[in-house]
């Protein structure tokens, strides 16, 4: 027979782990769509190098391959963790970010392809920041390191930017996921 505190102090243990265990599985989803944004990104910049006068397309089209991929990510990983992570209100928010991120960057500021490359993913990791607030400090390191990097690059680098945001900005994200999976 347990008293009422054993009672509750079991059940603060249960909690407890109900809550580890539920961060591990969305920490096991979001290294999933990390690493395959930073693949997706790391090829992005270098199509960038290489054939400058495509970058808008091939950005274009690894951004909805992205979203696509995301949301193949989501719902072949609900039914093994019991996690959504990507529903219609998520894509709808992806919608909304993007279409916000073009209407500043491409509308109302006319950015040089160089001031995009610092600007976008600063503009994105952004969310893991506000995202590392609630589901841990993992996104939000990601985010900082991502973003200060990105400034170094854009004030340091020279002719070289897109290959050091390929390395910054993709690797990060791949590494970020990797370093999601051992957490």
């Amino acid at each position: 027979m347990i008293d009422s505190q054993q009672a509750s102090e079991a059940l603060a243990e249960i909690n407890e782990m109900a809550r580890r265990v539920r961060q591990s599985r969305i920490y096991n989803l979001a290294s999933l769509m990390l690493i395959m944004w930073g693949v997706l990104v790391f090829a992005g910049y270098l199509g960038s190098f290489w054939l400058p006068r495509y970058a808008g397309y091939f950005w274009i089209a690894l951004n909805v391959a992205g979203v696509a991929g995301s949301f193949a990510i989501s719902a072949f990983g609900y039914p093994k963790t019991g996690i959504r992570t990507f529903d219609v209100r998520m894509l709808i928010a992806f919608l909304l970010f993007f279409a916000f991120g073009f209407l500043c960057t491409s509308v109302l500021g006319q950015f040089t392809p160089r001031q995009m490359g610092a600007v976008w993913p600063i503009y994105f990791t952004l969310l893991y920041i506000i995202a590392g607030l609630w589901m841990g400090h993992a996104f939000v390191a990601i985010g900082l390191g991502i973003s200060v990097l990105a400034l170094v690059g854009y004030f340091f680098i020279g002719d070289w930017f897109d290959l050091w945001m390929a390395l910054v900005d993709g690797g990060g994200l791949i590494l970020g996921g990797l370093w999601m999976r051992r957490s």
